[in-house]
Formats: structure tokens, C-alpha cells, sequence
């Protein structure tokens, strides 16, 4: 669709296209869906590794409800098509906003775009193969199994496992778009580099709160969560040093 072309619908004919590309993003999230929940079991049990590997052979998860085991894989087919149906999802917005954008907002929404669903990767990544194996390996040193003590062994069941690990992930998913949300608002001159400094210590304090929101109310998942939040609050200030540094060379060029 040109841009004369774009400029020329009215009201009506840009909802036709709204409701259009929203069908499409339903269709791919049921597609999804089914296929997903085909392969549940699978991923369900790749997600459950970090914590079956340290249980060892032999150990696993129970449920304890009939509809328990079916409505877990229900879940996963859901959040597994929900992940990826979500880049699909951002594409459907860009090719329904772009036309009606100008070439420099183009270049900044563009790249936002791609790094929204590519941070929140990132952040379930480091939830998958670094956090959660350390966070199970904590929890699990609670058991004992000595002679002269009370014998208190975990029974993980499925769906409680699963809601701990999708808490997880979309908590570091969410706290890992920090980069994007604090360099749009200085790209766009409502935060200036000073005042992230300033803000620093609050967002210290605030970083602690966001995770104890959001993650179960232990310091050792509160604290897994804060520290990677704080870290990210400070490479936005390096970055934004750099896209302001960068910025400000180009209009002195385009001065002279």
C-alpha cells in the first residue's frame, strides 16, 4: 500500500484493515496453538529439565488431580503459542502503522519492533539456563534425609512447577525490555542522561519492589531478578550516552 494510497482511507476502511490483521494474528495464534499442544509433552519436559537434571533418574514431577496433567499441557500449548505468535503480532503492527509514519520515526520504530521480542528472548534465556538452575539447586537444599531427622523430600506437581517457571520468564522477559522503554524516552527528549543519573537510587529501590512483585516472596528470587534489573538500568545510561554523543555529531556535521 503506498502512502497516497493510505492517505486517501478513511475512518472505516482503516478499521476493515485493523480487523484484518487482527483475524491474521488469531489464525496464527490457533495454528500455533494446536501445534503447540501436539508437541506439550515435549516441552514440557524441556522446560522442566532444569529442575528434573538436578533431581536425577527416577525422580520427576507428580499431579494429583485427574485434569491436572491435561490442563498443564493446555498451558504450555498456550504460553508456547502466546511466545510465538508474538513476533507475528509485531509485525502486524508495524505494517499497519508504517505507512502513516515519516521516515525518522520509521528508523526508530523499526528497530524497537525487533528488539522487544529478541530482549524478552534474552531474558527467558537467562531465566532457562542460568537463574533456574541455581534457584532449583537453593530451593532443593532445604530437603533432608538423615536418620535423626525428619525425612522431608519435594514432590513438585506439574502445574505448580510450571506457574513458578512462566512466572519467571515473563518476569525477566518484562524487566528485560528496560533498555528499550528508557532509550525511547530520551530519543524522544522526555528523559535526559542527568536525570536517569539522578534517578539512579530510586531505581534501585523501585527494581527491588517490581520483583517482589512479581516473583515468589523469597529474597533469593527477588534478588535474582532485582540485580539483572539494575544492571540494565545502567547499560541503558552507557547506551544513551552513546546515541546522544552520536546524535549531536550528526547535527554538528549537518551545521557546517
Amino acid at each position: 500500500m503506498t502512502e497516497i494510497d493510505n492517505t486517501s482511507m478513511n475512518f472505516f476502511d482503516h478499521l476493515k484493515e485493523l480487523r484484518q490483521k487482527l483475524l491474521y494474528v488469531i489464525i496464527f495464534f490457533l495454528l500455533t496453538f494446536v501445534i503447540s499442544f501436539y508437541f506439550s509433552q515435549s516441552i514440557f519436559e524441556f522446560l522442566a529439565k532444569p529442575l528434573t537434571s538436578i533431581l536425577g533418574e527416577g525422580n520427576g514431577l507428580i499431579y494429583t488431580a485427574l485434569q491436572e496433567a491435561f490442563l498443564t499441557n493446555v498451558k504450555v500449548a498456550f504460553f508456547t503459542a502466546a511466545f510465538i505468535s508474538f513476533p507475528f503480532l509485531s509485525i502486524q503492527i508495524w505494517s499497519f502503522v508504517s505507512p502513516g509514519l515519516l521516515k525518522k520515526e520509521k528508523q526508530i520504530s523499526l528497530p524497537t519492533l525487533v528488539a522487544i521480542p529478541f530482549l524478552f528472548i534474552l531474558g527467558a534465556a537467562v531465566v532457562y539456563y542460568v537463574i533456574s538452575p541455581i534457584a532449583w539447586k537453593f530451593f532443593l537444599s532445604f530437603q533432608t534425609s538423615q536418620a535423626d531427622s525428619i525425612n522431608i523430600t519435594l514432590q513438585a506437581k506439574m502445574n505448580e512447577y510450571l506457574s513458578l517457571m512462566m512466572t519467571f520468564i515473563f518476569a525477566f522477559g518484562l524487566a528485560f525490555q528496560l533498555p528499550v522503554i528508557l532509550l525511547l524516552l530520551v530519543r524522544f527528549g522526555v528523559l535526559t542522561i542527568n536525570q536517569l543519573k539522578s534517578f539512579r537510587k530510586y531505581a534501585i529501590v523501585l527494581s527491588f519492589v517490581f520483583a517482589a512483585i512479581v516473583t515468589p516472596p523469597d529474597p533469593f528470587s527477588q534478588i535474582s531478578l532485582a540485580l539483572p534489573i539494575i544492571i540494565l538500568y545502567e547499560i541503558s545510561i552507557l547506551v544513551s550516552r552513546f546515541m546522544v554523543n552520536r546524535k549531536n555529531k550528526k547535527d554538528g556535521k549537518d551545521n557546517e
